[in-house]
């Protein structure tokens, strides 16, 4: 196991990466973000230098601190090498067992990969699987128009949107998914439509890998195309700053799983895996996706 820090070799780590889209998705949008500012405090390490068969993404020490943060404590991987991805997991030091953790992987087997290790520790994972879709060239799509209300203006978010985020993302409803959340407006793009008292109807943020979401319209400004239109304007935005564009989408929401082909984001192949670990002395909070009223996850 080997920590890269020298900036040549992780400049270097990311144009491999970028040669083997759109498989290395989520280590590569990790790693431009390691490279370009790393706000997140994240670190790299690999089975072996140059030639590596295993990525792992993860927050640096001083930033996990708090064994319960399973939003901060976010680690995700490429691997090229199931075996060797084991023996990365199994060695001292690459992931903190006695943390809540979430591992996001895009390689078939990596679940099993962990389940096999977590099992001989005598620990329980979740699993959450979702469809990964992924557009190679956004500049190609068309410009989607929708009929707006006067008052409503386009914006990005802010900081102060944090707890109506936090109110309505699957993933939310506690002050460590508001803190992440907050993270995320603060640090990455997005898109939302105001209304005429300035407050969000409907938005779209991304996440340190650089994926979309987590989006929503509020349920009485359904219906008007508003999410299909922030989906293009936010897809369009990380392709011009020069990220891939992609985001994952829950298996049953079938209106988000035609959105995105209807805007030319392709299917991939492989499933994208949320791995989970709450330790059972740990007061942890669940990442299960609590039920929001007339929406699915996102």
């Amino acid at each position: 196991m080997l920590i890269l820090s020298c900036s040549s070799k992780l400049r270097l780590l990311e144009g491999t990466l970028r040669r083997h889209l759109p498989d290395t998705l989520l280590v590569y949008g990790t790693m431009m973000t390691i490279n370009r500012g790393n706000p997140t405090a994240q670190e790299v390490l690999v089975d072996s230098w140059p030639e590596f068969k295993v990525v792992l993404t993860r927050p640096r020490r001083e930033v996990a601190s708090d064994d319960s943060d399973l939003f901060t404590n976010t680690y995700t991987v490429y691997s090229r090498d199931l075996g060797d991805y084991q023996a990365l997991l199994a060695s001292a030091g690459a992931v903190n067992w006695g943390q809540s953790f979430c591992i996001l992987g895009l390689q078939d087997g990596v679940y099993e990969a962990y389940k096999d290790i977590a099992e001989a520790k005598g620990i329980k994972l979740e699993v959450f699987r979702y469809f990964n879709y992924f557009h190679p060239d956004p500049s190609s799509m068309p410009e989607i128009r929708s009929v707006l209300d006067p008052a409503m203006r386009l914006s990005s978010l802010d900081v102060s949107h944090a707890d109506l985020l936090n109110e309505t993302w699957s993933f939310g409803g506690n002050e460590k998914s508001r803190k992440y959340l907050a993270t995320l407006i603060r640090h990455f793009p997005s898109f939302c439509l105001l209304d005429s008292a300035g407050h969000p109807v409907s938005w779209i943020a991304s996440y340190p890998f650089h994926a979309l979401g987590p989006g929503y319209t509020l349920p009485q400004h359904r219906r008007h195309g508003y999410m299909g239109m922030l989906n293009n304007l936010l897809a369009k935005r990380l392709h011009a700053l020069g990220y891939p564009s992609y985001g994952y989408v829950d298996v049953e929401n079938y209106p988000m799983q035609r959105l995105q082909e209807k805007q030319g984001f392709q299917h991939q192949p492989n499933l994208w895996y949320f791995i989970l670990h709450n330790p059972a002395l740990v007061n942890a909070p669940t990442l299960t996706p609590r039920p929001v009223p007339g929406t699915a996850p996102t």
